[in-house]
């Protein structure tokens, strides 16, 4: 008698044993394997068959064609300019965020512009019943002929639909919930997405279909489920926010058909997701100057925006003083502080030291350094700094502060919000009028012209 064959399969990562592992090698992680049956494991060999066939014959890269990119707007300009310049014709899109940071609103949105549009769209959904949807799409404004929902979760059902019918866009809501009857395993398991993935990703491609699929986080904000979902699909998308602030920020963190330093920005309304308009002035105030607020001017992809850093020193009353940063890299204000204990003999290991960046921004260029330390300082000494002035620069463990890139384009945006000094590394080539301009190449010289 034939000795049966047992497979075991990591739930977070995928990676496959002969034997049961308590710890995953590839991931890391704890008592994720599980058994894979008979059935589970002829699937795993049918979808790694297919792959294998549709392998071609190596040629020459000089031989080879380059395959024609058609775009199309999405009808939101923000989107647009994440995804690179538009919707690719038979892609496959991945979006993840927190629940209720407005993944579903912000489709369902785009569903409706395509909709209108003539665009043939199929919405899918395995959390809410069509009845759900409609109530929100009115709200939205996005109920329009070319827009068919369909409240399921089997594969086979979704496939049949579309084989009925041609669409050109299709949104599943979420990937998690769907489940193929050729296996036995649970929905969100290993087996499920990876099938579900592969036949979606095989339909989009033969039929041109643009697939957008909603994937939920876990609370280490990676997408829930395997990783194998990311590495599968063409484009991931990350919204980025507090579900009770209005403003949100879509990143691209993969993208086979552009870049990923582009930054959607998006405000909540009460129509639902919109594209920030006159979004400059959200992350700063003007007003009475206080002590502890520094402004800033930062690059989220092309973008340049102004924000306002705000910092709070206060004497410590335990042996361990604390270190918090909201929106900035703790290790990163940990070395700051340590270098301002140090070149300027401020007794930081005395006192407690908060950051915040407002808006709700999350920022991790250096070129945040000089105002960071700036609010710091102005914090410390109890001295106001002024509204018109913004800090850009970067600064070593050296004490001296270098430049930043793109320096041109950012005093042209501070320049464009009526500020009037800027604190630089290094002086422009051509000043802008109306803009005065401070060389600043140490710490030290930071704290006389404060």
């Amino acid at each position: 008698m034939a000795k049966k064959k047992t497979l075991f399969e990591c739930q977070a990562c995928g990676h496959q044993s002969s034997k049961w592992l308590g710890k995953c090698p590839s991931c890391g992680a704890w008592d994720e394997f599980i058994e894979l049956s008979s059935q589970q494991i002829e699937v795993l060999k049918e979808v790694n068959s297919k792959i294998a066939n549709s392998t071609n014959a190596a040629i020459s890269i000089t031989q080879v064609k380059e395959d024609k990119v058609s775009r199309f707007s999405s009808g939101n300009d923000e989107l647009d300019l994440v995804l690179g310049g538009g919707i690719v014709s038979g892609s496959l899109t991945l979006i993840g965020g927190s629940p209720g940071v407005g993944k579903s609103t912000l489709l369902l949105k785009i569903a409706g512009n395509l909709a209108k549009e003539n665009k043939k769209v199929l919405y899918v959904s395995g959390e809410e019943s069509s009845g759900q949807i409609k109530l929100r799409s009115d709200r939205l404004g996005s109920s329009y002929d070319e827009l068919y929902l369909m409240s399921e979760i089997r594969l086979d059902a979704i496939l049949a639909e579309l084989s009925q019918n041609e669409y050109e866009v299709l949104v599943v809501d979420s990937i998690q919930t769907l489940y193929s009857e050729k296996l036995t395993a649970a929905p969100g398991s290993v087996s499920q997405v990876r099938e579900i993935t592969f036949e979606l990703m095989r339909w989009g491609k033969e039929h041109q279909l643009a697939i957008f699929i909603i994937g939920h986080i876990t609370k280490e904000g990676s997408i829930a489920g395997p990783r194998i979902l990311e590495h599968m699909v063409d484009t991931v998308l990350y919204f980025e926010g507090d579900s009770s602030r209005e403003l949100r920020l879509l990143r691209g963190f993969k993208n086979r058909f552009g870049s990923t330093s582009e930054v959607g920005i998006f405000e909540m309304t009460s129509s639902g997701l919109a594209s920030a308009k006159d979004i400059s002035k959200k992350f700063f105030t003007r007003g009475h100057p206080q002590a502890g607020s520094a402004t800033t001017v930062v690059m989220e992809g092309s973008r340049p925006i102004v924000i306002e850093v705000q910092a709070l020193v206060s004497e410590s009353s335990y042996s361990n003083p604390k270190r918090s940063a909201t929106g900035y890299e703790l290790n990163r204000l940990t070395m700051l502080l340590a270098l301002l204990e140090r070149k300027l003999d401020l007794p930081f290991n005395q006192y407690d030291v908060f950051i915040n960046i407002t808006g709700g921004i999350k920022i991790s260029e250096t070129s945040a350094d000089l105002a960071i330390i700036a609010a710091i300082i102005s914090s410390f000494r109890n001295r106001p700094i002024s509204k018109d002035t913004v800090f850009i620069g970067e600064v070593s463990l050296i004490g001296d502060i270098r430049d930043v890139f793109n320096l041109d384009q950012r005093l042209k945006e501070a320049k464009s919000q009526h500020f009037t000094r800027a604190i630089v590394p290094t002086k422009p080539s051509n000043e802008l009028q109306g803009l005065k301009c401070y060389e600043v190449e140490e710490v030290s010289k930071l704290i006389d012209w404060m």
